[in-house]
């Protein structure tokens, strides 16, 4: 685009714990908490339901294996009291065939749970990426104009991988280790309520760690993510602007300003993983203690002769597992919290409010190419106008230049005809229909765009001009490259049509890269077309080549063209001259001259060589 198209966006929120406040607020439970942790369970919830029976299916097998798994402290005991105490060395060895195939259907099921959930998992963020993605495609130019792109494709892909990793891996595992759980403390009680009551003592205080640990350290995640999101931002920008980072030489400046959100995001991250980290150790303490607990109780009725000794080896190894299901749900903390910051973060973008049309929005088939723009006001900002009061009229076929200085507004022009963004005050009407009553699909298959520096995407020169219409056959795609002066320069490409540009066509010339998306163009065959600087950037040999394209894409069609090359106007039907946001002068290219006011500024300026 040839001008601000917009005032920059304010910056991001501070970090908390750096910019925002004191380096430890997070640690201390002051920074930001998750918005809605059990909001965002339950629209997880939503993707993973969808596979319902196979989910059935894994948690009867998890239920499976936690009985069996809990088989063995109960077959040691049997063996203590009924075999080695009476010294039945047959019967021990049957018993220890019976514990040794338990352990390994336990370890089978495991290993099935854990490949069945992975399924489930990778369809679930399958799902996710789809959602978003295609919500992404329907969200408005302003979205993407206000965010940085390494943020938006930061939450595509390592906000849904960290939810990928805790539902692939640990979904299950957070299944068995609750189940396991409520199996330990149902047999304990089933053995002896005394030591039961004893062994839980120490439930409440792992609840009340667990639970303050947990609080801290969502908020601590969140914010890893939030900078792993910033840091994308200035890797996406650097990569993609790297030509522009060396002609100016600034590769110190852009390495430590990575370093600088870098260091931040290790301080972020280590913060919360080393808070984190406390949850294991506490644990395996609090497990200890009640172990230690167990073990004098159950001696003590041991000798007053209320327990056998069996029984007192599986209830401290049934207490001893009581611990290893809470630690390992312990260690999962990590995870889980930081695949609830990136779900949080993942169904905030899926939850921006997408492009629409009005309710009673009208197809737009067939048009003439009149447009009308009355009274029309616009700014990107609230407070900051871009277009003050403008009034303009195209009639069908006509040719329309737009020109002035640079940020006076005629780029603008174009986002509002093509809906990119909608006016403040005014009407635009195409054919007597105002545009914002008509659907933005039909309005845009209307409308041809050729700007300054086009897109061109990592495919063939065929697929890449095919872009103008999809359902094109090769025959059509080089009939518009001919018509575009395009064909000749293809022929001589070492594939022809059929090279496989690099990203945004970085192996052609800046004129090439022009042609093919003039020849994209004309073979979407529009019925209004807008050229924004389609000429700028090329010297005066490919300029005649472009001109000669440009007048077959133009032949018959309504043309809004934007240039600051006043040469390449002067058959304009109408002159308008843009300033401040206001269209000050309009008249044809002689008219304008002759009247001496600012076009003839303009003209006499650029062809003089003096400064605007």
């Amino acid at each position: 685009m040839t001008e601000q198209r917009r005032t920059p966006p304010p910056p991001p929120p501070p970090l908390m714990g750096f910019r925002g406040g004191p380096p430890m607020d997070f640690l201390r439970g002051g920074a930001p908490k998750s918005k809605d942790p059990r909001g965002t369970v339950r629209r997880l919830w939503s993707y993973l339901e969808r596979q319902r029976w196979l989910l059935i299916a894994t948690t009867l097998l998890v239920i499976v294996t936690s009985v069996i798994d809990l088989l063995g402290p109960y077959l040691m005991g049997l063996a203590i009291d009924s075999y080695i105490s009476k010294s039945n060395l047959p019967g021990l060895a049957r018993l220890l065939g019976w514990m040794t195939a338990s352990y390994v259907l336990a370890a089978a099921g495991t290993w099935l749970q854990t490949y069945m959930m992975a399924g489930v998992a990778q369809r679930a963020v399958r799902d996710m990426r789809t959602d978003l993605f295609a919500r992404l495609q329907t969200l408005p130019v302003r979205f993407f104009d206000q965010r940085a792109h390494g943020e938006i494709m930061s939450r595509l892909t390592n906000d849904v991988e960290n939810i990928s990793n805790i539902l692939a891996t640990n979904a299950s595992q957070l299944i068995s280790n609750v189940l396991s759980l409520i199996g330990v403390v149902i047999i304990m009680f089933v053995m002896s309520v005394p030591l039961a009551i004893v062994s839980l003592i120490v439930m409440p205080l792992t609840y009340v760690l667990t639970g303050q640990i947990a609080k801290r350290t969502r908020a601590g995640f969140r914010q890893t993510q939030q900078a792993l999101g910033e840091l994308n931002g200035i890797i996406e920008e650097t990569v993609t602007g790297e030509r522009v980072v060396q002609a100016f030489v600034r590769e110190a400046a852009t390495t430590e300003q990575f370093s600088t959100v870098n260091r931040r995001l290790q301080k972020v991250a280590l913060r919360a993983r080393v808070f984190t980290s406390f949850m294991g150790p506490l644990m395996n303490m609090v497990g200890n203690l009640g172990l230690d607990i167990v073990a004098v109780t159950g001696g003590w009725l041991a000798v007053l002769g209320l327990a056998t000794v069996g029984e007192i080896a599986s209830f401290i190894n049934y207490s001893s597992r009581l611990g290893r299901p809470l630690n390992q749900i312990a260690q999962l903390f990590t995870s889980i919290q930081s695949a609830l910051a990136g779900a949080e973060r993942f169904f905030e973008m899926l939850d921006e409010t997408p492009e629409t049309d009005a309710p009673n929005a009208v197809p737009l088939e067939h048009i003439k190419g009149h447009v009308r723009l009355t009274d029309v006001s616009f700014g990107y900002d609230a407070d900051v106008p871009v277009l003050k009061n403008v009034d303009l009229e195209a009639k069908p076929g006509q040719m329309i230049a737009l020109v002035g200085p640079t940020g006076a507004g005629k780029t603008t022009i174009a986002n509002l005809l093509t809906r990119f963004y909608d006016i403040d005050r005014g009407t635009i009407q195409i054919d007597d229909l105002e545009v914002g009553s008509v659907k933005k699909d039909d309005l845009r298959r209307k409308l041809g765009l050729v700007l300054q520096d086009n897109f061109l995407f990592a495919a063939t020169v065929m697929e890449n001009i095919r872009y103008g219409r999809l359902e094109a056959t090769d025959e059509e795609v080089k009939a518009a490259a001919k018509l575009a002066n395009a064909d000749l320069f293809i022929h001589r490409l070492p594939h022809g049509y059929q090279t496989v540009l690099t990203e945004r066509g970085s192996n052609l010339s800046q004129g090439q890269r022009q042609l093919l998306a003039i020849a994209r163009a004309i073979l979407a065959d529009p019925d209004i077309l807008i050229l924004d600087e389609a000429t700028s950037n090329v010297d005066t040999r490919t300029e005649k080549h472009l001109q000669e394209a440009l007048l077959n894409l133009m032949q018959g069609r309504t043309s809004f063209v934007i240039a600051h090359r006043l040469s390449t106007i002067r058959d304009a039907d109408q002159v308008l001259v843009i300033r401040n946001g206001e269209i000050v002068e309009r008249g044809n290219h002689d008219s304008l001259l002759e009247q001496k006011g600012f076009y003839h500024h303009l003209y006499m300026s650029q062809f003089k060589g003096q400064q605007i």
